[in-house]
């Protein structure tokens, strides 16, 4: 099975590559920050948060198209939870639509929330797939200890990243089992089966848990995320953090 890696430009030679983890973390949360506390009317302010990350990528080598078929993703989640926002009660009804058995009306105030979810989401996503892609997962989570985060929240990352691709490829097996005993029937059998294979590959990933624990005890895991170098905060990133954290504050001010 192919797998597709978060980090897949992280060995690219370009600007945000060079930039210790650390920087790069901060800077990239910061802007994810002042991203949601912008409202949404300030359209310029927007406008300049995109175009920032635009310029990261194009000096780091990451293509655009890739970033875009990353942070789309979340596209389908946000309008499942917001889709039905600008219908919500408010003093200024742009259009109202005579259903069957009701009336629904469109406000500007709901389309306002409705934006102001949307956008602030695929920004954020779109600024952390271009740090996750040009930063090696490794050195990601030694910056996460390094800044000392809970390192129940670095191991779980870690295993999560490591194994998820195992569990996939565990599933697909399974699934090309079903498919092979020719699988059909009436979609209650249909759901019942898929449930089964869920259940089942929950009993094996705990159990593959369980194996890969207690192998990492006995080769002396202490919980801590190794490093094959050490990371180095030098004068370059605090250059980098100082200029980008300065152009978003300003883009916020606009």
């Amino acid at each position: 099975m192919e797998h597709h890696f978060l980090d897949l430009y992280s060995l690219e030679k370009g600007a945000l590559q060079k930039i210790d983890p650390r920087a790069k973390i901060i800077t990239f949360f910061s802007f994810v920050i002042v991203v949601v506390q912008t409202p949404i009317t300030h359209a310029l302010s927007f406008y300049l948060y995109l175009l920032l990350p635009l310029i990261l990528a194009s000096v780091s080598r990451v293509p655009l198209g890739f970033l875009l078929k990353r942070s789309l993703l979340i596209i389908p989640f946000v309008l499942l939870v917001s889709i039905f926002i600008p219908f919500l009660g408010g003093a200024e009804v742009v259009g109202s639509y005579n259903l069957v058995f009701f009336d629904l009306s469109i406000t500007k105030e709901g389309i306002l929330i409705f934006l102001n979810i949307l956008v602030k989401a695929w920004l954020s996503v779109f600024a952390l797939t271009l740090l996750t892609a040009t930063t090696r997962f490794q050195d990601l989570l030694g910056g996460f200890q390094k800044l000392r985060l809970p390192q129940t929240f670095v191991m779980v990352l870690s295993f999560l990243y490591r194994y998820l691709f195992v569990l996939e490829d565990e599933f697909m097996r399974m699934r090309r089992a079903r498919d092979s005993r020719n699988f059909g029937g009436s979609w209650r059998w249909k759901i019942k089966t898929v449930g089964n294979m869920f259940g089942t590959l929950f009993i094996r990933a705990y159990e593959r848990g369980e194996r890969v624990y207690a192998a990492m005890l006995a080769r002396g895991f202490s919980g801590e995320v190794k490093l094959i170098q050490e990371l180095k905060f030098g004068r370059v990133d605090l250059q980098f953090s100082i200029l980008f954290l300065t152009a978003i504050l300003i883009m916020r001010l606009l």
